[in-house]
């Protein structure tokens, strides 16, 4: 698989992925399926273990981001971010191929092909080599989803939201109770938490700051999506 170098948040489908290169990790972003989502990969520098977010689709193209060679990274843990089946599809696949560990919020755990080896609820953390993870439950899009948290101590914090963040807005809710339970989460854990340069990772599109979307709160709260 061809790896772009110079990141900037955007990916083609069926296109080349998109690597950066952090102190302690680098995080490569990839679109799978047929639904544009977004597949990460993140390898700590250190002692060549990778993470997966959302084994999406296309079991093969990740494989190819994970690598074929005898020196390729060890694919420790595959997070799903939460229950839709666009997140998981090649979940089993991938996660089989390379003897790794799952792990899901345990609202979105029941549907998930393969059961995860570990439940993660908020404030737990997952490990990529030596590097730390933080969950954070974004109750609202689905019961369970979660978005994970990177303090990257040489630079500015990492957040992978899956489908309860993106640029423009909160994800989709079936209903005003759960948009204003994702809406409260999101900003309290993420925006009142976080600082402005904060770059988060969605599970569909393109990237964006917490800076650039702070302004549209408001907006978002009053236009009920």
């Amino acid at each position: 698989m061809d790896v772009l170098e110079d990141y900037t948040g955007h990916v083609e489908p069926g296109g080349p992925a998109a690597r950066r290169v952090l102190d302690a990790l680098t995080i490569t972003k990839v679109s799978v399926g047929p639904m544009d989502n977004n597949a990460y990969l993140l390898l700590c520098r250190a002692t060549n273990e990778a993470l997966l977010i959302d084994a999406a689709a296309d079991p093969e193209r990740l494989s190819d981001l994970v690598g074929h060679e005898v020196t390729r990274p060890r694919l420790k843990t595959v997070v799903t971010t939460h229950q839709h089946g666009d997140h998981w599809a090649a979940l089993g696949a991938v996660a089989g191929a390379n003897g790794s560990n799952t792990a899901a919020h345990p609202l979105d755990a029941e549907v998930l092909p393969v059961p995860p080896d570990f439940l993660v609820e908020h404030g737990d953390t997952l490990q990529v080599g030596e590097s730390t993870l933080e969950v954070i439950h974004l109750r609202g899009h689905t019961p369970g989803s979660i978005a994970l948290l990177y303090r990257d101590p040489t630079g500015h914090p990492h957040l992978f939201t899956g489908d309860s963040l993106f640029p423009g807005g909160v994800g989709r809710t079936t209903s005003p109770e759960a948009f204003t339970s994702l809406l409260d989460d999101v900003q309290s854990r993420l925006f009142d938490a976080l600082p402005d340069n904060t770059w988060f990772y969605p599970g569909h599109g393109d990237d964006s700051t917490l800076g650039a979307e702070r302004p549209n709160l408001d907006e978002w709260r009053s236009r009920g999506w």
